[in-house]
């Protein structure tokens, strides 16, 4: 397309825009400003109180209603037409004249509807009930024969519901009834359709440039508010306690209302007579001549006394009334249902496509959508949301992923793998990420970026999803059948099992599409033993035990924060925040074993940092690699080894906190727990954890992301090793290349911890405790230290103490997986009780333990301070 055709494309572009918002504009005043048009009166009119769901209020609302008189002066009671929705009185218009002309037929608009008042508080059919209540009290009308065409039958069960006394027998023709068989059958999802019925109309009516009169003629905001505002759930319980005579008339090939629903109002009121006819929903205008007779004989028996009542069944038949509703009794999704429920289904793949496949298998299991429909729905939204996926790399490109939603769905790592993988195999990767967990959103984007062919795209595409779809919701139709209909869901709403029975099926349909791969697998096999060791368990799995003991401990002392006295050199004794470089400055007494060090404060921009840096790197003759972290975190956040200049601009720049640059320590890395009483003259080791960084050696032939999920220590924490190496999981490693996954002895980032007691002499306690006592009003705590050579450490020489952790410190040696559980707990009590120990001493020579309030306050700060903490590592070389 040439530029000057753009650029013509784009001047009438905007040209229609603002055209189209004129339009609007004028219409939305025009409309404000116009008097609605009078209503046309054929007959009569009452003037009535709004209604307020269970209330009346001041305002009035006008009910038009169509009149015929009794004709030969025959006193009976008259007959209520109450119309569907959305509809009038003039549903009537055909019926009314061939009704026996010895009943007075009163037909109204209800209100919403036809010439009376559209603008209402309240659509719903009890609201509607309740004005027919008052037109019949306007009219001086005690008792009346109800006949409900569609919703109306709603309507005349609710009017029921409200006053039985003023009806004496009740016509349902194709009407509806209980919740189960409208819609979906639960009231929760059709409200929500209902909802978004509404929504689509009112945004219609606010967008579209429409005339004052086409507004107050507009019958689909009352239409979509009369089933948005409507509650169908009781009317099982009115129909249950039904008395009065009542005839069905219902159509077998009713779309709209299914004929289920008359056999199931016909078993609530088994006094109710029900008649099914041959034909469709709309009987009351194509076959007045077919309804007539049978109202006419209807009323005549209910006038005269003969007709049925509920007093009349045998025990057989109200036995029959109580029983639950049979699941199997529910109908089949026809006509318009249909259309919306497979319309549904292509949208919610979406939003998630196993969730929906296995919802519509569940459907199919019971019969109420053919496995052919509902593998169609879900086929459509899973081959149109893919597509749209392509087309979106191919029109957007890698800006996209800079914008919602796809920012939040695709990382540019992922895209980066997925485009190496499809330049390397081509379309088979289509095939295959359709059975990759986490593979197909970037593996499609990429091939829209890369400019794939879009009818081979397509192609393959198709192929994959025609075996995949059927494949899962049979496979939930086979499975969730039997869960739904199970006797232990009995007695339970509709929505209810139907979750219970989506979430039991869908655990083993992830599990088998995960057992498929070599990467399934291995990832299985991550989150067993992630499940089954107890060194990977999340802390309020491992914790309770531990804080159970601690809150003993605070009972003993009458004290809750007495261990924040236990190091009185740091604030809280080392509890939360406490600044990194303030610690090394206190161990300052013992420099030839600290790595050089500097603060950057958070107030220096990020040229001011880098040119620090540089001048710090300088003066102490370093060289990349550095470390910078956080002066105030913990467990690793935020810990990032520098390895080159544009690593240390981005993190400089991005760092919202004071950083501390550090040396870097080659090295093994250990950690040392040590602790002394304040009277006593020496101090302990109370452990030694040696900490192992996991290591993958490459075969020349396997990917890194391959090395990773082989690996026997690495595939327990294989996720987090995915996501930190993600932009080169698809390199192939060279034969023996050792390549490192972290370089950071933190546990929960991947480092083995192991038993180090061996390590301990009698030399090295004492250079630990002497560093110690160098920091003056430091008692207990872990150090963390990168050693040269074993021999000299055994020594006490040849370290460097990269960070001294304060009470919250653990000793990290119960993570060796030869611990067992109870070793571990049995550890962390002693620890604590030190602690406790240590900061009563110390209470009674002076420290003040911080206050309860004065800790939980640094808590909440630190976490918000530590949020920003690891949103550059993937950046980095290291966290």
């Amino acid at each position: 397309m040439s530029i000057q055709l753009k650029t013509v494309l784009r001047r009438w572009g905007w040209m229609l825009l603002m055209l189209y918002l004129v339009l609007l504009g004028y219409s939305h005043v025009t409309r404000m400003l116009a008097e609605p048009p009078e209503p046309l009166r054929t007959c009569c009119s009452v003037t009535l109180p709004a209604v307020y769901q269970d209330r009346t209020g001041p305002e009035k609302i006008s009910l038009s209603y169509r009149e015929r008189p009794a004709a030969g002066g025959r006193k009976t009671a008259p007959i209520v037409l109450l119309h569907g929705s959305p509809g009038g009185s003039s549903d009537f218009e055909r019926l009314m004249p061939v009704i026996d002309g010895s009943h007075r037929l009163i037909a109204p608009d209800l209100p919403g509807f036809g010439r009376s008042t559209r603008e209402l508080p309240d659509y719903s059919i009890r609201s509607h009930a309740k004005y027919v209540l008052a037109m019949m009290d306007a009219l001086g009308i005690d008792q009346a024969h109800l006949a409900g065409f569609s919703m109306g039958g709603g309507v005349a069960l609710s009017l029921y519901d409200l006053a039985p006394r003023r009806v004496k027998s009740i016509v349902l023709i194709s009407s509806i009834g209980v919740q189960e068989m409208e819609l979906l059958g639960d009231y929760h999802l059709n409200h929500a359709i209902h909802g978004l019925q509404l929504a689509l109309f009112k945004g219609l009516r606010l967008g579209l440039p429409l005339t004052p009169a086409f507004v107050h003629n507009d019958i689909s905001i009352a239409y979509a508010r009369n089933f948005y505002d409507s509650d169908q759930r009781p009317l099982r319980a009115v129909l249950t306690r039904y008395q009065a005579p009542m005839l069905i008339v219902h159509g077998r090939n009713d779309i709209l209302v299914p004929v289920e629903a008359a056999i199931e109002h016909h078993r609530l009121a088994p006094q109710s007579e029900l008649e099914l006819t041959g034909e469709n929903h709309f009987m009351v205008f194509t076959k007045p001549d077919l309804l007539a007779p049978r109202i006419d004989g209807f009323i005549e028996q209910a006038e005269s006394g003969r007709s049925r009542t509920r007093e009349d069944v045998d025990e057989a038949g109200l036995i029959a009334a109580q029983r639950p509703l049979d699941p199997r009794d529910l109908p089949k999704f026809i006509g318009i249902t249909a259309f919306v429920i497979i319309l549904l289904l292509a949208l919610a793949t979406l939003v998630s496509e196993d969730l929906t496949c296995i919802a519509a298998g569940i459907m199919a299991s019971q019969g109420r959508l053919g496995f052919a429909m509902a593998t169609l729905g879900c086929f459509a939204g899973i081959f149109i949301g893919d597509l749209m996926l392509y087309f979106a790399g191919r029109w957007l490109g890698r800006p996209a992923l800079k914008m919602p939603p796809m920012r939040w769905l695709i990382r540019p790592a992922d895209l980066a793998r997925s485009s190496a993988w499809f330049s390397r195999q081509g379309p088979k990767v289509i095939l295959l990420s359709r059975f990759m967990p986490g593979t197909r959103l970037p593996t499609y984007f990429a091939a829209g970026a890369l400019e794939t062919s879009f009818w081979r795209f397509a192609l393959f595409f198709f192929i994959a999803c025609a075996v995949w779809t059927p494949l899962l919701v049979g496979g939930a139709m086979v499975l969730g059948g039997g869960v739904f209909t199970s006797a232990a869901m009995g007695g339970q709403s509709i929505l209810l099992r139907a979750i219970i029975a989506v979430l039991l099926v869908l655990i083993p349909v992830r599990f088998l599409i995960r057992i498929l791969t070599h990467k399934g697998r291995r990832l299985l096999l991550s989150s067993w033993r992630r499940l089954t060791r107890w060194e990977f368990w999340p802390p309020f799995a491992f914790y309770p035990p531990v804080i159970i003991y601690i809150f003993g401990l605070m009972f003993k002392y009458r004290s809750l924060t007495i261990f924040t006295a236990a190091n009185p050199a740091i604030p809280g004794g080392g509890f939360i925040g406490e600044s990194k470089a303030q610690i090394l400055h206190g161990l300052a007494g013992a420099n030839e074993f600290l790595p050089k060090w500097m603060l950057l404060e958070k107030g220096m921009s990020g040229t001011e940092r880098e040119a620090a840096t540089r001048s710090f790197m300088e003066r102490n003759g370093l060289s990349f690699p550095i470390v910078l972290k956080p002066d105030t975190g913990q467990r690793g956040s935020g810990v990032a080894i520098i390895r080159r200049d544009e690593d240390l601009r981005r993190y400089l720049s991005l760092a919202d906190f004071d950083i501390l640059i550090q040396e870097y320590i080659p090295g093994d890395e250990y950690g040392i727990f040590y602790y002394r009483y304040p009277d006593e003259v020496a101090g302990r080791i109370l452990a030694v954890t040696e900490k192992r960084f996991p290591v993958v050696i490459g075969d020349g032939q396997s990917t890194l992301e391959e090395l990773i999920l082989n690996d026997d220590r690495a595939v327990c924490m294989a996720r987090f090793h995915l996501n930190r190496h993600s932009d080169r999981l698809m390199e192939r490693i060279p034969a023996g290349e050792h390549l490192p996954l972290v370089e950071v002895g933190t546990h929960s980032r991947g480092s083995q911890f192991l038993n180090g007691e061996a390590i301990v002499t009698g030399a090295l306690t004492e250079t630990v405790d002497r560093i110690s006592r160098a920091f003056d009003g430091f008692y207990f705590g872990r150090f963390d230290v990168r050693i040269h050579d074993q021999r000299e450490f055994r020594e006490g020489r040849g370290f460097k103490v990269i960070e001294l952790n304060g009470v919250t410190s653990e000793a990290t040696s119960i993570y060796d997986p030869e611990n067992s559980l109870l070793d571990a707990w049995r550890v962390l009590f002693e620890q604590w009780r030190i602690a406790f120990e240590i900061g009563a001493i110390n209470r009674k020579l002076g420290a003040q333990p911080v206050p309860a309030r004065t800790l939980l306050a640094w808590l909440v700060a630190y976490r918000e301070k530590s949020q920003g903490h690891d949103r550059f590592l993937d950046q980095t070389d290291e966290a």
